[in-house]
């Protein structure tokens, strides 16, 4: 009972969001009141649509008035003028040129906002004819331009996804759907709340549709307030499951909801929500998607969004593509590869057998380097079927588009043509001349196009026009009607050129041409020096006196424009029908076209990594369930391309063994070597398991490169890649932490040191034997012995209660004594070489532990000042002089840091004081250290002398 009564009140409407809302809308009446019947009419428009710019056709322009006026103006730099007044105030005025409109839209939503599109829905024409000359023409919104909701090309980058996204939260579960409307790719998924930052991080949904009651709730506010413009409130009864689920019912025309594999209230709560929400913005027309896949939460890698920017997967820091894992894995030539591309390295996934299928298809490409060059030259230039298809489905469409899908669906008959040579009888094993299931899976689809391919290209010229309405685009002998008119049309400009002869010989006056204009229709048109000459012949009627020209026409010349105007009024009314039709035709056939692009992504993809693999040496990982974590001769990809553009030395290659259930360091080409294997949820035995690595070594010497690269390796390999390696045999990864690098997050009120606590908390309390962490100096923004006290923490944590896969590196040396009683710890440095006072990095990784970290080397090289770096030193010396026989010498006996403290065995009343210190001592100990600081060369000859006057002095002298 109290269950339903909370779920009663979530799903009821807030009674003070609709005293709000009525308020809001008889101020708006009140508005209205006393406005011009247009302005009366954009007004109520504008009413119904709050939070949105008003685009309001008026001829060629879409204008804007008041305040959608002045923020247009300064968003798109336009001029603001005024119109009228209202209410005794003058009108802000802005516009924009309709057939540019797609220009500013772009600006516009770039920049968060949202545009109402409102059109004329009848001829002014007919509106004057009907109701008299000054008329209101009808005018509607036909669509809600919103950053989830676009399918322009104009709009959208090709290599993207655009993800529309929904949250919703029923019997108190969460639940996220998304879908691309530009290629029609919807899915869902169930989310915990501890999950959904790093679910979100995954979509970079550029729209998010929320309930507004789940955003006031404090646990899911401020996480989803981050996404500022692209957050998309929307009132709760959206949400209300038993109605969505009968609106994803009805849209699919399904019994039940089982058949899409939906589990849950909150599930079908936000599939219904995205379906309606495209429904509103696109006034009812809702695109062709494709069914929702569910995709359970551990089918990918969790990933969460600090690891996702410390490792730079799809985007750099700086926002930028290139220098991004993305940016160097994508040699796909289609933007719908490119995009599944970007998915599947955004999620790679935890199931060895789904990820051996990929790898079995780039395998193949790789080995066959004929037919991989042969693909990528078929699929080169190749259409983008999908978002074509959806704008066709928009009614978005044009001409261009239904000659894409011709192309598309013809050169997809080519490629079938090149994969059926092999024969793909049983396309299980992997033998010569058989294609494997990632590829062969595929083929039906890119089949049985072959009619529709060809009725398009024969229906089209090969360069249509970019709109339906220009005309023109329909070929010759495809519609016999329609050629018929075409060809009255062509009789008759042949017909105006023989008049305008006639008209010449009969008048003698040879510079005499028939003109066309939009104004006057057809003319005749002489210079001023012939005007009075046609005046007095009763022939010629006279229309207009230029400067230059007087216009004339004739009442031949009247009928024979009528009967022009009337053929090309016919011919383009028989090729919008003809469009009509054939849009008909290929939505008819939308699934298998969807299909087909679906399968070409893949070709494109797997090509791809072909190509990858065989330009840069990569391997193929082993992918199994066990605790392994094996690389042999690992790279970082990123850093190696860059050294190698930039001509640099060869990059250090590196192992990186980590332990686990199985047989470490396995040959990834050996047969067997998945045998040994273990449950994804099982823990390692006691004393057994996943290893950690304590990573000692100076600074610039490559820790960060290291740690980064092993990260990498395994979301390439999941994601179905080959490797940066010589050998790779990789355990499932179910979750995978960073923490490299330090940033601070002033928004929040987070210092660097406070960011680093939160991103470490979230690893300790998440992570599991099968996650794979990473961890970078953790507690060096703190005091030293604070920061150490963490460190050393945060090891025994990951060790003894994580149990998980990692790589720890640290300047703390000390934590290194942990390794004598941390049985799965040990230690690794970075090698270096000392040479004559100078310091090489080696960039090897070496068993053993680092003693001190070069600091003042790196400073050097920085550039610091001489004299900082020799006060550097000398302090360094110092200190580690006086450290001897302090207490970090004996901190392993001490620590844990968090155990009970042990007492003194003798009473604290018998300690000694400290003796006093040597007066003498002390003054000798600090002018050493003042002459240690100085630097000769910086010295000027009076400098000097001053110098030596001020030690003597001091001395006593």
């Amino acid at each position: 009972m109290t269950r339903a009564r909370a779920r009663g009140r979530d799903d009821r409407p807030d009674d003070d969001a609709a005293s709000t809302a009525d308020a809001a809308s008889a101020a708006s009446d009140a508005a209205i009141t006393g406005a011009t019947p247009m302005m009366a009419q954009y007004l109520a428009v504008k009413r119904d649509h709050p939070g949105c710019l008003l685009f309001y056709r008026m001829g060629d322009f879409y204008e804007m008035f008041f305040d959608d006026a002045v923020l247009a103006a300064r968003t798109l730099d336009i001029t603001l003028t005024r119109r009228g007044q209202h209410k005794g105030e003058d009108i802000p005025m802005a516009g924009v040129p309709v057939h540019a409109a797609e220009h500013y839209l772009s600006r516009l939503i770039r920049a968060g906002h949202r545009v109402a599109i409102c059109e004329q829905v009848e001829d002014p024409a007919e509106a004057r004819r009907q109701r008299g000359y000054k008329a209101l023409v009808r005018r509607e919104v036909v669509r809600v331009v919103t950053p989830g909701t676009i399918v322009e090309d104009t709009l959208l980058d090709a290599r993207r996804s655009n993800n529309l996204a929904a949250l919703a939260r029923a019997d108190g579960r969460l639940a996220l759907a998304w879908v691309d409307i530009s290629t029609g790719e919807f899915a869902v998924t169930g989310v915990e709340a501890s999950a959904l930052a790093a679910e979100l991080a995954r979509l970079d949904p550029c729209e998010l549709v929320v309930s507004d009651r789940l955003l006031a709730r404090p646990e899911f506010g401020p996480l989803l307030g981050e996404l500022g413009p692209a957050l998309t409130p929307q009132p709760a009864a959206l949400f209300d499951p038993a109605a969505a689920g009968r609106r994803v019912m009805e849209h699919y025309g399904v019994g039940a909801l089982d058949a899409f594999g939906i589990e849950s209230r909150a599930e079908a709560a936000a599939c219904g929500a995205l379906i309606d929400y495209v429904s509103l913005t696109q006034k009812g027309r809702v695109p062709h998607l494709a069914a929702p896949h569910r995709q359970a939460a551990d089918t990918v890698m969790a990933i969460d969004p600090a690891t996702r920017r410390s490792l730079e997967l799809v985007q750099t820091m700086t926002g930028e593509r290139r220098g991004s894992l993305l940016g160097l894995m994508d040699l796909t030539v289609t933007g719908a590869g490119a995009r599944l591309l970007a998915r599947r390295l955004g999620a790679p996934l935890t199931d060895p057998a789904a990820i051996g299928r990929r790898l079995d298809a780039v395998d193949h490409l790789l080995a066959d380097e004929d037919l991989c060059a042969d693909l990528r030259r078929l699929l080169d230039g190749m259409p983008d079927l999908e978002r074509a298809l959806q704008r066709l489905s928009l009614n978005r469409g044009g001409p261009r588009d239904l000659r894409a899908i011709g192309d598309g669906l013809h050169q997809a008959g080519l490629i079938r043509d090149r994969l059926t040579r092999l024969g793909v009888s049983d396309p299980a094993p992997l033998g010569d001349g058989i294609l494997p299931a990632e590829l062969a899976d595929g083929l039906p689809a890119l089949g049985h196009h072959g009619a529709l391919a060809h009725r398009l290209r024969t229906a089209l010229v090969a360069e249509p026009p970019l709109l339906a309405r220009d005309g023109g685009f329909i070929a010759r002998h495809f519609d016999v009607a329609l050629d018929e008119v075409k060809s009255l049309a062509t009789e008759g400009r042949r017909h105006i050129a023989a008049l305008e002869g006639a008209h010449r010989r009969d008048t003698g006056i040879s510079s005499l041409k028939v003109r066309h204009n939009n104004v006057l229709g057809f003319f005749i048109e002489v210079t001023p020096a012939h005007g009075d000459k046609l005046v007095q012949d009763t022939r010629f009627i006279h229309r207009q006196t230029l400067a230059n020209a007087v216009r004339f026409t004739t009442v031949e010349l009247g009928e024979l424009e009528t009967r022009l105007t009337r053929a090309a009024d016919q011919a383009l009314a028989a090729e919008l029908e003809a469009f009509e039709a054939l849009i008909a035709e290929v939505m008819a056939a939308a699934d298998g076209i969807a299909a087909c692009a679906g399968s070409l992504a893949v070709l494109d993809v797997s090509a791809a990594l072909a190509e990858l693999a065989r330009g840069r040496n990569y391997v193929r990982p082993l992918i199994d369930d066990s605790l392994n974590f094996a690389i042999e001769g690992g790279r970082h990809p990123v850093v190696e391309a860059f050294v190698e553009a930039n001509g640099g030395t060869r990059f250090v290659a590196n192992d990186c063994d980590l332990g686990g259930n199985g047989e470490p360091g396995g040959d990834g080409d050996a047969p067997g070597a998945a045998d040994a294997v273990m449950a994804p949820d099982a823990a390692p035995a006691a004393g057994g398991g996943p290893g950690l690595w304590l990573l000692t070594g100076p600074n610039m010497a490559g820790k960060s490169t290291f740690l980064r690269q092993n990260a990498l390796i395994a979301v390439m390999a999941q994601a179905g890649s080959f490797v940066p390696a010589a050998r790779a045999r990789i355990g499932v990864v179910d979750r995978l932490f960073s923490r490299v690098g330090a940033a601070d997050d002033l928004a929040r009120g987070r210092s660097t040191f406070m960011v680093e606590m939160v991103e470490t908390a979230t690893i300790l309390n998440h992570a599991g034997p099968r996650a794979l962490v990473i961890l970078d100096e953790i507690g060096r923004g703190t005091s030293t012995w604070d920061g150490l006290s963490i460190a050393w923490a945060v090891v025994e944590h990951l060790h003894d209660v994580n149990r998980c896969r990692g790589l720890f590196a640290t300047h703390y040396h000390e934590l290194t004594a942990l390794a004598a009683r941390l049985d799965r710890l040990s230690c690794h440095t970075m090698r270096i070489k000392e040479w004559q006072g100078d310091v090489v990095f080696l960039h090897e990784v070496a068993a053993g532990a680092a003693d001190r970290s070069y600091g003042i080397h790196v400073a050097r090289l920085a550039g610091l000042p001489k004299r900082v770096i020799r006060r550097a030193e000398a302090v360094l010396g110092q200190i580690e002089r006086g450290e001897t026989g302090s207490p970090a010498a004996k901190l392993t006996d001490d620590l844990p840091l968090f155990a009970s403290l042990r007492l003194p065995d003798a009473p604290a009343a018998a300690a000694q004081p400290d003796p006093e210190p040597d007066p003498e001592a002390v003054a000798a100990l600090a002018l050493k250290a003042r002459l240690a600081a100085i630097d000769p060369d910086d010295l000027t000859p009076r400098a000097a002398l001053d110098l030596l006057y001020d030690l003597l002095r001091d001395a006593g002298g």
